[in-house]
Parts: structure tokens; sequence; C-alpha cells
């Protein structure tokens, strides 16, 4: 069913220039939890990086997911694939997909697919269509404003 696998597109329009927000999303150092409001540091763990990749965990109370980043700047592009988690099944992922804008900023398109594993996964992903979008733009607005 649709509805089990929930899918949200949004966009963020910042004045950093993609490299700006290529190194935000990709920052895995001790600031990281300090940046994105969602992870907290008990739930923060960077288990092995490389050139274009790292295996994390991230999340908090609510929900924790060990993910594989993907990460390529010369297409403008990040991919987080879930690997394990306590609420989203592998295949859950983040796409982000920054594009210049003639002013020098750049356009972050998000694409967020979540497939629950638990019932705590279900009910987070009942309320995405509702207020994730909101919610998830606000974050990465806060996160950008930050970066640098």
């Amino acid at each position: 069913m649709k509805w089990l696998m929930p899918t949200v597109h949004f966009q963020v329009v910042t004045d950093l220039a993609p490299e700006a927000v290529l190194k935000a999303l990709t920052d895995f150092s001790d600031r990281r939890p300090d940046l994105y409001r969602n992870i907290d540091r008990s739930h923060f763990r960077v288990h092995d990086h490389g050139p274009g990749w790292a295996n994390v965990t991230e999340g908090n109370v609510l929900a924790w997911e060990r993910n594989r980043y993907e990460w390529d700047a010369g297409s403008g592009t990040v991919t987080v694939n879930t690997t394990e988690s306590d609420s989203w099944l592998p295949g859950s992922r983040w796409e982000y997909r920054l594009r210049p804008t003639a002013a020098g900023g750049t356009q972050v398109d998000v694409t967020v697919v979540r497939n629950p594993r638990t019932l705590r996964g279900k009910l987070i992903a009942l309320g995405l269509p509702l207020a994730g979008v909101r919610v998830l733009r606000a974050d990465l607005q806060n996160v950008l404003s930050h970066a640098g």
C-alpha cells in the first residue's frame, strides 16, 4: 500500500554555494548534532567513511537509523540509504539534488522515502505527508543558516 511508503518532496533555496551546501550535508564532525536538531549525541556515531561516502548512525529517542551516505560534487547529489533502523526498513532513503542558482546560491531539491518497519514507523510515516514537509524543510533551512 502506498500509504505504507510515503514519499515527500520539497525545495530549499539558499544563498550558500553548492560546495557549501554539500559540505553541510556531509559534515560528520562532532558538530553535526549541534547543527541538526533531529540528531542527539547519544544516537550519533560515524562507523566509517571515505572519499564520497560515510556509514553513520544518527537519530533521536523517536527513531534512529544507520545510513550509507554517498555524494558526488560533480553531479550535485547526496543519497542517504537506510541500512538498519528501529523504525525504517532498508530502502528508506533521502535524496538531495543541488542546483546552482543564477544569484550564486543553491536550490536544494529533497526527496524522502520512508518504508516503515514498526508501528512507531507507521505512525511517523502517517504524519509525513501532513506535517513532514514543513518540519523537514525548516530543519534543513536551520542547518544551512548555521553552515559555514
